[in-house]
């Protein structure tokens, strides 16, 4: 009988890790996937004004405000990709079971984007910001917590 493989989903509004090779029968080598969204700073975006509207009564001209807050706009096209190649990998068989630690922020918005085939695949899910540590101690962590659930 096979083992289920486990992936380890590390996460914030700027940055993912995904650890693989963890759990009960750890792969040696495995390597790290890292993604990096094209985050902006809020600066940036806001430079590109979002332009002017005129009255139809009077032909009073006014600024227009912005429709949604640009910032989470980019952590939610950052999520979005995030699970899609989490999803192209569970596709292929890469992995069995996912553990997700996430600032709390992000895991807000990363659970309404998983979707049924991924959702059925999570085994724990810790609300933790873990981006910053490094890979040894990382590894460790995640172990840790694997072994405990």
């Amino acid at each position: 009988m096979e083992h289920e493989r486990i992936w380890s989903l590390v996460l914030n509004s700027t940055r993912a890790r995904i650890v693989r090779g963890l759990g009960a029968h750890p792969e040696e080598n495995a390597a790290e996937l890292v993604l990096v969204s094209q985050h902006r700073k809020l600066k940036d975006i806001m430079a590109d004004k979002p332009g002017r509207t005129s009255s139809p009564v009077g032909g009073r001209r006014a600024a227009m405000g912005y429709s949604s807050d640009p910032v989470r706009d980019d952590e939610r096209k950052f999520a979005d990709e995030v699970v899609a190649v989490l999803e192209a990998h569970r596709r292929a068989g890469d992995f069995q079971g996912l553990a997700i630690f996430s600032s709390p922020e992000m895991l807000g918005i990363l659970r309404p984007k998983l979707v049924e085939p991924l959702i059925t695949c999570i085994r724990l899910e810790v609300t933790k910001n873990l981006i910053n540590e490094s890979e040894t101690d990382l590894k460790r962590i995640i172990s840790d917590y694997l072994s405990a659930a």
